[in-house]
């Protein structure tokens, strides 16, 4: 009974460690910025849970749009990259131009 109560806790504990959020803002949108090769002009986070076991991740978009700066919908170069706020690694990187 007790084995299974340790096995139990440690499996716990284990799962518990996976949901939690180690990573800053600040780190993720440096991270994201190491991996495009251009100067960003906007940039906006959101911290999102997905996949089954709902792993965080911060979802950074970076972009310099084209046109009016306020009122466009169209960019000259975006980025959607995905950081693990666990971890720190990047997960995937989106690349439009």
């Amino acid at each position: 009974m007790v084995v299974a109560l340790v096995a139990l806790t440690f499996v716990a504990s284990r799962s518990c460690q996976q949901d939690q959020i180690r990573v800053s803002k600040e780190q993720a949108i440096a991270t994201a910025r190491d991996e495009v090769d251009f100067r960003p002009t906007r940039t906006q986070v959101r911290l999102l849970r997905q996949g089954l076991n709902s792993r965080p991740n911060w979802i950074v978009s970076l972009s310099i749009p084209s046109g009016d700066a306020l009122n466009t919908q169209e960019f000259k170069e975006l980025a959607l990259v995905r950081v693990d706020a666990n971890t720190g690694k990047v997960v995937d990187v989106k690349v439009q131009r």
